[in-house]
């Protein structure tokens, strides 16, 4: 790197810590500062929503991934095939019952509906497993900066979390959605750029194509089910356990929900929701062909493996050194590119890394003050100013978690997106199971969901400890299942005293009054996404 490079970088940075200091003026109370004083319009939310997920594994994950990893290649591209259903679901019988209901936090929607106890255990679960999956991000990308700045990676960690959780802190979800959509531009320039170099270098597209591993163009994989039978990343668990992931991603996840609310109404935070299914797929096909670029620059180039550093594992008991693969999109860059797009493209994978960091701060921040703080110390006489100040210093002691945690997740997986997504995996069905209890059933009781929802997480832990061979994508599923079945039965059993009034927060043939005035543009927007899928399924099977 050279001065052209840092020029570039900083620039940048200052520019995103302007950012958030200029948005922070607008804000004067908790509601401003956490949903944007429900103004934010359903285009940027759709941005930042597709940005939160795409994060770090983008540029490092994905590719590694799509061209190194054992039983990866274009595989991952069947995860895809979820999101557009997902979306429907979400759309349908979420959004609306979160929206009448006013709430900051989503899981202030089970108090309402069920009780105080399920409210804080989900979101107690989701704190935790939530700033571990972000940690896994700032590990991902302080390799990156030890990389490419010669620098200790303690010192790279706190440099991004620093840079962050400033911009944050100052800007609160508008600084996140806004920033999120610069981040997104960036990230799919960068994605762009490192295709087209890694392609030429490679001698053209014909020389890519012929010498990445034909096995690794699979994108379709019906030989196994993934219970039991080690395939992981099979057509069925990556159908049904994404279908399962996306909807409580999409549907009961803070980091997500969150931007939905800050738009005015549940046909915006639909509008937002119907974007992202549509979206997402070109976008993961892009960062999945810099997978392939590479992957086939490798095999070409024999000592580009050489270039990549290594990380130690321990396989039948002995230590050996193993390449990093997450850290072969840096490495490239910095041999075989020139100055000035250096400085871009680290700029890229800066904007990977802030994307989904910001979101998890500013939602981790709302999640403490309304479920957490607001139940152990009473308001009293605190002013709006006063709950902005306590929500802003929240976000700064959420940062400082996540920076703590990313020192101690190097080892969970030897790529960086089976790593971020192992760890949802054992919090989403769990989830996912406990707010469809709330909206489709009508007996169940908090204290029988908390049952439920510990049953689903102690099952899934199981799995992961003892079982390892059952695909993790099938711990959504189910943890869901479990905690539904769980948790209804619980309730019969404790007979706890059941909330009587749920006209408005669970579902009914009558509850969907708040969508059913715009019925037939909204069966318009279903029958897309249900196309779209078989588009997918289509371009898949094509490879």
């Amino acid at each position: 790197m050279n001065y052209l490079d840092w020029l570039i970088i900083i620039f940048y940075t200052v520019g995103l810590l302007a950012l958030g200091a200029k948005l922070g003026k607008s804000q004067f109370n908790k509601r401003d500062y956490y949903l944007g004083g429900n103004k934010v319009h359903w285009f940027p939310v759709s941005i930042s929503t597709m940005a939160t997920q795409l994060s770090t594994n983008s540029l490092l994950g994905a590719p590694a991934f799509v061209a190194f990893s054992l039983g990866g290649g274009l595989l991952w591209l069947q995860y895809e095939l979820a999101v557009p259903l997902a979306m429907i679901l979400v759309m349908v019988f979420l959004m609306p019952f979160f929206r009448k209901s006013g709430i900051i936090s989503v899981y202030e929607f089970l108090e309402l509906r069920l009780g105080p106890d399920s409210r804080m255990l989900l979101s107690i679960i989701f704190q935790f497993v939530a700033a571990f999956a972000t940690g896994v991000t700032v590990y991902g990308i302080s390799l990156v900066l030890q990389t490419v700045l010669g620098i200790p990676f303690w010192v790279a960690v706190l440099l991004l979390g620093a840079v962050t959780v400033i911009y944050d802190t100052l800007g609160g979800i508008k600084g996140v959605i806004i920033s999120d959509v610069i981040q997104m531009a960036i990230l799919i320039a960068g994605v762009f750029i490192l295709s087209y170099y890694a392609t030429s270098l490679s001698g053209g597209l014909s020389n890519v194509l012929d010498n990445f591993a034909p096995e690794r163009f699979k994108a379709l994989d019906f030989s196994g089910h993934g219970l039991g039978d080690g395939a992981t990343f099979s057509f069925l668990p990556m159908l049904i356990g994404g279908f399962f992931l996306y909807i409580a991603y999409y549907g009961c996840n803070q980091t997500q929900v969150q931007r939905q609310l800050s738009t005015k109404d549940t046909n915006d935070a639909n509008m937002a929701l119907f974007f992202n299914g549509i979206l997402r797929f070109p976008v993961v096909l892009g960062y999945s062909f810099l997978g392939i670029a590479i992957g086939a620059y490798a095999a070409i180039n024999g000592d580009f493996i050489s270039l990549l550093p290594t990380r130690e594992v321990i396989a039948n008991g002995i230590i050996q050194n193993v390449p990093n693969y997450n850290t072969a999109v840096p490495v490239f860059v910095l041999h075989y590119l020139p100055h000035g797009v250096i400085g871009l493209i680290i700029i890229a994978l800066f904007s990977a890394a802030m994307s989904s960091l910001d979101s998890t701060l500013n939602s981790l921040s709302a999640l403490t003050v309304e479920d957490t703080i607001a139940k152990f110390i009473k308001k009293k006489n605190r002013t709006p100013h006063q709950e902005l100040v306590l929500s802003k210093l929240v976000t700064l002691f959420w940062g400082i978690v996540i920076v703590i945690f990313s020192f101690f997740v190097g080892d969970i997986s030897d790529s960086i997106i089976v790593a971020i997504n192992k760890i949802s995996s054992l919090a989403n069905g769990p989830i996912l199971g406990a707010f469809l209890l709330a909206i489709f059933i009508r007996g169940a009781s908090d204290k029988g969901a908390v049952v439920g929802i510990i049953a689903g997480f102690l099952a899934n832990l199981f799995l992961w400890i003892w079982v390892p061979s059952v695909s993790w994508l099938w711990w959504n599923v189910i943890g869901s299942v479990i905690t539904v079945c769980v948790g209804y039965m619980a309730s019969l059993l404790l007979k706890q005293v059941v909330v009587k009034n749920t006209d408005n927060l669970a579902w009914s043939m009558r509850s969907s009054g708040e969508y059913s005035n715009s019925k037939k543009i909204w069966h318009i927007r279903y029958a897309v996404l249900g196309v779209y899928f078989f588009i997918i399924l289509a371009i898949m099977a094509s490879f």
